[in-house]
C-alpha cells in the first residue's frame, strides 16, 4: 500500500467500521442517523461494550503504537484527540491494564495513562477526516482529531490489557537515557615513554 492509499485508509472509517462503532451505543440507529445528517462532527461514545479506551500522552501514545506495529499485530482503531492517542482495546482493558502496569516494575516509568472503560464515555474523532488539502489544516497537538487507525470492519481486532501491558513496557525500555561517553580531552599531553 503507498502512502497516498495508507492515508486514506487511516483517514476515513468504513461503513462497516462505523456499524462497529455505532455499537457501542444503547442506540446505533440514532448515532448512525447522526453521522449520516453531521459526518464531519466528532461524537461521544460509551466505553466497556464493544471497546475500552486506553488514553496516552502523544508522544509516549507515538512509541507505544510503533511498538504494536513492530513487535505485534498492530494496534486495531487508534486516534489522536487533544493532543492524545486514543487506542481503543478489548472490553475490560481499562480496569486491567492499570493493575498489570502496577505490578510491573517497569511500570512506574510509564507516563499516567487514562484508561475508560464500563461507565466511562469518550470522544471519537469524525467518520472523515476533513482538513483541507495540502497540510493547511490545523495540526493534531492544536486538538484536531483525527483517526491514525480507522475502523474498518464489524469485527476488529482489538489488543488486550497483557499486549498494550508488553507495548507500554517496551516503549519505556527503548526510550530509557543511554550512558553518555565521556567528552575526549581537550588538551592531548605527549606521551612519556
Amino acid at each position: 500500500m503507498d502512502e497516498i492509499q495508507r492515508q486514506h485508509h487511516t483517514a476515513y472509517v468504513t461503513s462497516a467500521g462505523a456499524e462497529w462503532l455505532a455499537s457501542a451505543s444503547a442506540f446505533p440507529r440514532s448515532v448512525q442517523a447522526l453521522w449520516a445528517a453531521r459526518p464531519a462532527a466528532p461524537s461521544v461514545l460509551p466505553c466497556g461494550t464493544a471497546f475500552d479506551v486506553v488514553n496516552l500522552p502523544l508522544l509516549f501514545g507515538r512509541r507505544v503504537l510503533e511498538q504494536l506495529w513492530s513487535a505485534g499485530p498492530g494496534s486495531g482503531p487508534a486516534a489522536v484527540h487533544r493532543g492524545r492517542v486514543l487506542v481503543l482495546a478489548a472490553p475490560g482493558t481499562a480496569h486491567r491494564l492499570p493493575a498489570l502496569l502496577e505490578w510491573e516494575e517497569w511500570g512506574r516509568r510509564v507516563p499516567p495513562l487514562l484508561c475508560h472503560g464500563r461507565g466511562d464515555a469518550v470522544t471519537v474523532p469524525p467518520l472523515y477526516d476533513c482538513a483541507p488539502a495540502g497540510g493547511s489544516g490545523p495540526r493534531p497537538e492544536t486538538g484536531r482529531s483525527r483517526w491514525v487507525v480507522a475502523p474498518d470492519t464489524r469485527k476488529p481486532w482489538l489488543p488486550r490489557a497483557d499486549v498494550l501491558l508488553w507495548a507500554c513496557v517496551r516503549a519505556v525500555r527503548q526510550d530509557r537515557p543511554r550512558p553518555v561517553p565521556p567528552a575526549p580531552p581537550l588538551v592531548s599531553t605527549p606521551a612519556t615513554s
